[in-house]
């Protein structure tokens, strides 16, 4: 029996033997990349198991310290993980301040530069991936999205990736070099304001663009979030009224939200924002509704970006 725990303790120290070295290596690296805390956890269960089986059998030896001795080393592992895990968030912190910053002194440097000659792939370099986007024109593109964000309490990223005198036409390959990459969960396109000589002379072209753009969207990532937003139409234009129902139609066939922006007078942005704090206040985890993002949106465009204008700037 003693020649038994003799060859058990053997064991022990073999299987622990590379532990020691892997802290070293770790710690030296500064990095978490290649590192599996899963792995880790699942040695260090085998290791609480062994150890309960020693007391549960009353076998209380010296193979018991060999047991604790690797137990405490492999813990070790644990917290140089979570400090190699502190070390790589700083470094990208660091490495996101210094690409902000590049791109600010590159702007600040071009004395003509304007808000539109702004490089939507270099932006997407320093944005995170599976955010909400919102996709449109001239409107649009004035639309202040991270301060709604932050005045709303948005419990998610959203960006504006907006273009003026953006057309279906144009739409897919805009999507494509300047959304793609960032694989969108939610996206909130409002299309249509440049395209009224389309509509009138060829409908069905107008829907197969549209149709074009939401299969990209859906190549990108076939469970993001999409909603349509109609095109206002403060004068009731039979022909903006017509387009929109195509919109709409494009929504239902696409089971996407259809957003309605006649009702923006009507909308209430702050109802929305309490009653999302109710929830955060009763411990829900709520992902804002797109409709609920575009009303507050919108309600800003209508109220503060010339609502004059809303619909009205159609070309072709």
């Amino acid at each position: 029996m003693e020649l038994g725990h003799l060859f058990e303790a053997a064991m022990l120290i073999c299987f622990g033997f590379s532990w020691p070295i892997n802290v070293v290596k770790a710690y030296k690296a500064r990095t978490a990349k290649g590192t599996s805390l899963a792995f880790i956890f699942l040695i260090i269960t085998g290791y609480l198991a062994g150890i309960t089986a020693k007391f549960l059998n009353g076998q209380l030896n010296y193979v018991l310290v060999v047991y604790f001795l690797n137990l405490a080393i492999v813990m070790t592992n644990v917290f140089v993980y979570f400090r190699n895990v502190r070390l790589d968030n700083k470094k990208q912190s660091v490495q996101t301040k210094q690409k902000i910053y590049e791109l600010q002194q590159k702007f600040k440097s071009n004395k003509t530069f304007q808000e539109e000659d702004m490089n939507y792939q270099e932006l997407n370099t320093v944005a995170k991936k599976n955010a909400v986007i919102l996709m449109g024109g001239d409107l649009d593109k004035q639309i202040p999205v991270a301060e709604l964000a932050q005045s709303f309490d948005f419990n998610f990223q959203i960006y504006n990736r907006s273009e003026e005198k953006l057309s279906v036409k144009q739409a897919r390959t805009f999507f494509q070099d300047n959304i793609n990459a960032m694989e969108p969960e939610g996206i909130i396109i409002h299309l249509g304001d440049s395209d009224m000589n389309l509509f009138k002379t060829n409908s069905a072209d107008f829907d197969k663009y549209y149709l074009t753009l939401l299969a990209a969207v859906k190549a990108c990532n076939k469970k993001c979030r999409i909603a349509l937003v109609s095109v206002n139409n403060p004068n009731s234009d039979k022909t903006i009224a017509e387009m929109n129902r195509h919109i709409k139609a494009l929504a239902d066939s696409e089971k996407a939200v259809f957003i309605n922006l006649d009702n923006a007078k009507l909308w209430n942005p702050q109802a929305a924002k309490a009653s999302v704090s109710f929830a955060y206040g009763m411990g829900l985890k709520v992902r804002k509704p797109l409709t609920d993002v575009a009303e507050i949106l919108y309600s800003y465009a209508y109220t503060e970006i010339k609502p004059e204008t809303l619909g009205t700037e159609l070309v072709g």
